[in-house]
């Protein structure tokens, strides 16, 4: 074990450090509007925005706010008025149910997705709490903002429509995977899903983390981690846990992983395999 944390974690946490020193605590930095010049398609990386037209990245330019997400920030509380939607770019968001003092995590959100997009079901209120718990940033737009822009682009709203599908998909197989699927299978699942999310295979977290989140004892986490590094899939740090062997990591993941995994591919791009397979 080294307590030498690798360059990719540290451009992770410390991305825009300069911004994030203009504020202190949790509050968003914000940053001038994404403008984005006729013609011209700027570099997006939130698999959502990367999909759309130059003409529908356009029209949502001038409203969107590119900001630094803040490890622990706090995007939405539940029960509370969702006001901004974000894109986000880099980092990992946690979604939440807290209820009586208890919390249980349903699902991750990197840089394929959005947080906030429950209004899209017709809802004026958050059913989730939303916590960023790996630093990055996000371009974040207000509610009615992106209502006005898919009036002229419907486009915009099918692609929100599929994603928060898949997510509302996530979340659902989360529940059955914690009374269904053994400790192993679904550490294994949280570390290759959250390692898609980011695009990363440097993950800061922490066994206490991981046992809050998934509901596990603490000891019974440290054991199979141990047990995932003598078999050489991950590599223990300070703070950090890096995966070495990603296809093998995942081969002891549950089915939950392949079946979360698959719903976040777009339809296009599951119709294309469909056809090429035939």
């Amino acid at each position: 074990m080294t307590d030498r944390v690798p360059a990719a974690l540290e451009a992770l946490a410390c991305s825009e450090d300069a911004a994030l020193k203009q504020l202190p605590g949790t509050r968003p930095v914000l940053h001038r509007s994404l403008t984005v010049p006729a013609n011209k398609r700027p570099f997006v990386k939130n698999g959502i925005l990367a999909r759309l037209s130059v003409q529908q990245l356009a029209a949502l330019g001038e409203c969107l706010e590119p900001i630094v997400l803040k490890e622990r920030m706090v995007l939405q509380e539940p029960r509370r008025q969702v006001e901004h939607v974000y894109f986000i770019e880099s980092g990992l968001v946690s979604l939440r149910v807290v209820a009586a003092g208890s919390m249980l995590e349903t699902a991750v959100i990197g840089y394929r997705g959005v947080v906030g997009a429950s209004f899209l079901w017709g809802g004026h209120f958050s059913t989730h709490q939303s916590v960023v718990i790996f630093p990055g940033s996000a371009h974040r737009i207000r509610v009615e903002d992106l209502r006005r822009v898919m009036k002229v682009h419907p486009e915009v709203r099918e692609h929100l429509f599929e994603y928060v599908q898949a997510l509302t998909f996530q979340c659902v197989q989360t529940g059955l995977c914690g009374v269904r699927h053994h400790r192993e299978q679904r550490l294994a699942s949280w570390l290759c899903l959250a390692s898609a999310a980011i695009d990363a295979r440097v993950l800061p977290v922490t066994h206490d983390y991981l046992s809050s989140v998934l509901g596990l004892r603490r000891a019974g986490v440290t054991e199979t981690l141990i047990r995932f590094e003598e078999q050489g899939l991950i590599r223990k740090m300070r703070g950090v846990l890096q995966i070495d062997d990603p296809n093998s990591l995942a081969e002891k993941a549950c089915c939950c992983y392949k079946l979360v995994s698959a719903a976040y591919v777009p339809s296009s791009f599951r119709t294309c395999s469909e056809n090429q397979a035939s």
